[in-house]
């Protein structure tokens, strides 16, 4: 239960260092995009590459190179959707969400709060982590794609609002 043999410890040890080389070298070719957590897709492969590289170095009915193919195919896939994402919008559509306005000027937008399921107190929670006291010290919190709050202070200086253009609730663009 606690211990088989020291074969059993030192194929487990080989395994992981094997995988852990090879899932470095993957990530490597497949570029800087691949472990970014710009969306819940990159987060799902993200899991499934933790996933696959504990049953490599765990399970003894899988081999190294099945493994080692099995990561390779999930970062092939990744790199694919993501190319064709940035080159159909039909894709992108599909695969990545909008950022949401959550807040606006210091006050809670209820319908886009219920639309992604975030309560007041997640909101005000992320607000305190920016140091921020006053709801109407905030000019917007948006939802990210990753799953992150944004809080976007109000500034003295007369700025453009241009990080905000692709916001879903923003003032001026119609929810969906």
């Amino acid at each position: 239960m606690f211990f088989s043999s020291w074969a059993s410890i030192g194929r487990t040890a080989l395994m992981a260092v094997a995988v852990y080389v090879a899932i470095i070298v993957l990530i490597r070719l497949s570029g800087k995009r691949t472990l970014a957590k710009m969306n819940a897709f990159d987060l799902v492969v993200t899991v499934a590459l933790g996933s696959s590289l504990a049953t490599v170095a765990l399970s003894k009915s899988t081999k190294l190179v099945e493994g080692v193919l099995g990561i390779a195919v999930l970062l092939g896939l990744q790199y694919v959707v993501a190319w064709l994402s940035i080159r159909s919008k039909k894709v992108r559509q599909l695969v990545k969400a909008e950022p949401q306005m959550l807040l606006h000027n210091g006050q809670f937008l209820e319908r886009a709060l219920r639309k992604e399921r975030v309560t007041h107190d997640e909101v005000r929670a992320a607000v305190r982590q920016q140091g921020v006291l006053a709801l109407d010290q905030v000019a917007a919190v948006v939802l990210e794609t990753d799953g992150s709050m944004s809080v976007i202070q109000h500034s003295d200086q007369s700025q453009s609002a241009s990080a905000l253009e692709d916001v879903q609730g923003q003032v001026g663009k119609e929810q969906s």
